[in-house]
């Protein structure tokens, strides 16, 4: 068995949407999970997140049973050892920092670091800890335990072993791993983010009303979903997030967020997670 799939012990940092699913998935491959999150109340809320995902799945034929997978995470009140991390908090670098500085400290140096971030360069993160081979993106897409994607970022300092240690877990959760290099926004996100920027840009300036933007991409493009529905499902405060990192890693102001986003996310209308966005969600 390779050392990819002895990884039993996962900690992931975390317990939103992205958190939760991530959590989920490496729960029902047979992992020991344990899951932490500063924020008072998040893991009980990501708990009954992933029972509400693992019980709409098991109806659906997943060979899953919720209470099994369930069984196997471990709500934690600090980081703790692991043969893993998986950090998914919010797409602040600093934020992040401090928990990969945190977490060199507790975890076995055989133990590899890896965040969920979708734009903050690895490099950044891998800095400031004494193991910058073994600090790696893994980012995943969402919703975690549906979407098949995960992009393997490759830090500056990241071994081939690390690399291809993740490439194999990703695997071994069920999921299609694609290598990419450590760039602001790797690729996903620089493809997507100023599609979704531009979207809000055609709503901002009357070309069309949010739904036929929407339609327009579905149909024409083949998307699964619109931009700006998307936007809200990402949350509209990580998407400007995301094109600051763009605009200040790629030094272009082509990727300065649209101000019809900044207006939103001024007023809280956050997407989904908040109830209003471009849409709204009674």
């Amino acid at each position: 068995m390779s050392s990819a799939v002895q990884r039993e012990r996962v900690l992931v940092v975390g317990a939103g949407q992205m958190g939760s699913g991530i959590a989920q998935v490496m729960a029902a491959s047979g992992r020991r999970v344990f899951l932490h999150d500063a924020v008072p109340g998040a893991v009980d809320k990501g708990m009954a997140g992933m029972r509400k995902s693992l019980e709409k799945l098991a109806a659906k034929g997943a060979p899953h049973d919720p209470d099994e997978v369930l069984a196997r995470v471990e709500p934690v009140e600090e980081l703790v050892d692991a043969d893993l991390m998986v950090e998914a908090i919010v797409e602040d670098a600093a934020t992040k920092q401090d928990v990969f500085r945190r977490a060199d400290a507790v975890l076995g140096g055989e133990a590899v670091l890896a965040s969920n971030t979708s734009s903050i360069p690895i490099a950044s993160l891998a800095e400031v800890t004494g193991r910058p081979e073994r600090v790696i993106g893994m980012h995943f897409f969402n919703p975690v335990p549906v979407m098949e994607l995960v992009e393997v970022v490759r830090g500056a300092g990241t071994s081939d072993e690390t690399v291809s240690e993740i490439v194999e877990l990703a695997r071994d959760l069920g999921k299609t791993p694609a290598e990419v290099n450590d760039f602001p926004g790797f690729v996903s996100n620089r493809i997507l983010m100023p599609l979704i920027n531009e979207a809000a840009y055609a709503l901002a300036d009357g070309v069309a009303e949010a739904d036929a933007i929407d339609t327009i991409a579905k149909l024409g493009f083949n998307h699964p979903m619109g931009p700006l529905a998307l936007a809200d499902l990402i949350g509209l405060d990580t998407c400007v997030s995301i094109m600051e990192v763009l605009r200040d890693g790629l030094g272009d102001s082509k990727y300065e967020p649209c101000p019809l986003l900044r207006e939103h996310v001024a007023a809280g209308r956050l997407g989904r997670k908040s109830g209003q966005g471009f849409y709204e969600y009674p």
